[in-house]
């Protein structure tokens, strides 16, 4: 959770005005929180309401982002899912955008075999991102974070995904960066977060080889910080500095979590 949520954070001031490079000031006054940490937060939540019993971990995931989308409402929503926000009934509505995999990294460190990972990831991202497309960026993510988690290292993640999710991708970020576009679907971001990855040298680089790419930064840094919190750990006084951004009611959330799923040495 917390690496998505320093990736948002630290990208969320180039979402529009993109820095194509990777020397730039971390944190400012203009950072804040985007709508994928609110909804990273809310998986989180879903995930502790059930207690180990995921069941109902779809009705819980759809009542967490109501509540915590609805208290944050000027974060950043896609137009669809604002208006899957503002429903009393609020159903899937066949998206394949990035939201799927920018708030599905909870389910890596709740799951305990890699089959769970991928029933966790589908049950929080079906009910509203149920396009092909969707489910499968949400479990590319979540996969490559579960590995990650549990010590398989880089040339794996890269091959599995590849395997499995993006066969595709055989590029370089400084190979696609010159002509890369703001693409807020599965398919045109979440390989891209995923390569950040497997290119970084640490937490922070990572980060910064995500956002220099451009385009959807916040959610770039968010997927491909997810990732990589699970593989590096987070040095302490960028994990302080990001959850100073956030309100009281979502650090506790944070905090919960932590005591249940703390960073675990690789």
């Amino acid at each position: 959770m917390l690496g998505a949520l320093v990736g948002d954070i630290v990208g969320s001031r180039f979402e529009w005005h993109n820095h194509r490079d990777k020397d730039f000031r971390l944190f400012t006054e203009q950072n804040r929180f985007t709508d994928d940490s609110v909804l990273t937060i809310a998986i989180g939540k879903a995930i502790l309401e059930c207690r180990g019993n995921y069941e109902k971990l779809g009705e819980r995931t759809v009542n967490a982002m109501l509540a915590l989308g609805r208290k944050y409402p000027e974060r950043g929503y896609g137009g669809k899912f604002r208006t899957w926000l503002s429903s009393d009934n609020p159903q899937p509505y066949n998206s394949c955008g990035n939201g799927a995999g920018m708030r599905v990294s909870p389910c890596a460190w709740a799951a305990t075999s890699e089959e769970e990972a991928k029933v966790l990831a589908k049950k929080v991202t079906e009910v509203t991102h149920n396009h092909p497309e969707g489910i499968k960026g949400a479990e590319a993510i979540t996969m490559a974070t579960y590995f990650a988690l549990h010590g398989r290292d880089k040339e794996f993640i890269g091959a599995y995904v590849k395997q499995h999710y993006y066969p595709d991708m055989n590029f370089t970020i400084d190979e696609i960066r010159p002509n890369y576009n703001f693409d807020a679907t599965c398919q045109g971001s979440i390989p891209q977060a995923i390569e950040a990855f497997l290119e970084g040298q640490d937490f922070e680089d990572t980060i910064r080889t995500a956002i220099s790419l451009g385009g959807d930064s916040d959610t770039i840094g968010a997927m491909a910080g997810a990732i990589a919190q699970a593989y590096y750990g987070i040095p302490e006084k960028m994990k302080e500095k990001a959850l100073a951004y956030l309100e009281e009611d979502l650090r506790e959330i944070v905090a919960a979590w932590l005591k249940i799923y703390p960073e675990r040495p690789r």
